[in-house]
């Protein structure tokens, strides 16, 4: 056990502090300090813990590998004491910052339109939503819940199924009528067929004719990293698109777009999960709240 005179959890938020307003000065403001308290305060936290958490220029401050992973930790331990206080004294209100990663169809399609009634029910939370199709690490960027496609690969984190939803090949009507309706897989050679210029678990589209399943590779002078850009390509009739089911079914109703070769579905379909870091104990109100929430309201399927 620490040392009871030494008032870890000061420091650890005084150190926070240093990091999120970029300097010792704004911290020193923020804690009604002087600056050089400041800095004799990371100094002696530094010395305590004997590793450099802070590399010090006249210009900025870095923070050094050790430094980021004090950072990750110290405020996960902040946010879990505001809890416990929080659940201590007023019970357990959801109350404080989540911080969400999530793709832009998902959020566009799914959550967006889910999130007045989420804030409704929970006044004290606040959240701070980035969007990007890319695979997080939740510590390095600091994210609560991410939300993704896809199969799970065996990490520590811990998952919530939010459904499944079919992939459906799409074009716009104009596409169509400059290009012709494919009907085969050997049509498929004569059209643009739009697709993620990252890695996927299958790079091609599963296409099952005559008995056989053919993986249909994706060639097009046009790829983009995320699902809902890979929409407004095929709106705008640039090519065909094999996209998840939900964030295209209100372009499909409308005429916008227009489904193509059902026939030859393999009937694949994409699974989404809400992820988190898996705490060895009770999660957070906060996050609790929102997971909860989106388990029921925010479903693909």
């Amino acid at each position: 056990m620490g040392r009871l005179d030494v008032n870890r959890s000061g420091e650890m938020e005084i150190f926070v502090r240093v990091v999120e307003l970029g300097g010792f000065s704004p911290a020193a403001r923020a804690a009604r300090m002087t600056p050089s308290a400041i800095s004799k305060l990371i100094s002696r936290l530094e010395a305590r813990l004997g590793a450099r958490l802070l590399n010090r220029s006249t210009r900025q401050l870095q923070l050094t590998p050790e430094g980021c992973a004090f950072y990750e930790r110290a405020t996960r331990i902040l946010a879990d004491m505001e809890d416990a206080e929080r659940i201590a004294g007023v019970g357990e209100q959801a109350v404080g910052r989540v911080r969400v990663n999530t793709s832009a169809s998902y959020f566009n399609h799914v959550l967006a339109p889910a999130l007045p009634e989420f804030l409704v029910l929970h006044p004290g939370v606040t959240l701070d939503i980035a969007q990007t199709d890319a695979v997080v690490d939740l510590l390095a960027e600091r994210t609560d819940i991410a939300v993704r496609a896809g199969p799970l690969k065996s990490s520590s984190l811990v998952a919530r199924k939010l459904g499944e939803t079919a992939l459906t090949i799409v074009a716009a009507p104009s596409y169509l009528e400059r290009y012709g309706e494919p009907h085969s897989i050997a049509d498929l050679e004569q059209h643009n067929r739009l697709g993620f210029g990252y890695v996927r678990e299958v790079n091609g589209w599963p296409l099952r004719e005559g008995g056989e399943t053919s993986v249909v590779p994706v060639t097009s002078r046009v790829q983009i990293s995320d699902g809902e850009g890979l929409r407004y390509l095929a709106l705008a009739g640039v090519g065909l698109a094999r996209i998840a089911e939900f964030t295209v079914r209100a372009d499909i109703a409308a005429g916008r777009l227009k489904p193509i070769l059902a026939h030859l579905n393999a009937g694949e379909r994409e699974t989404f999960h809400a992820v988190y870091v898996g705490q060895g104990g009770q999660l957070p109100s906060r996050i609790r709240a929102l997971l909860d929430f989106l388990a029921e309201r925010g479903r693909v399927s």
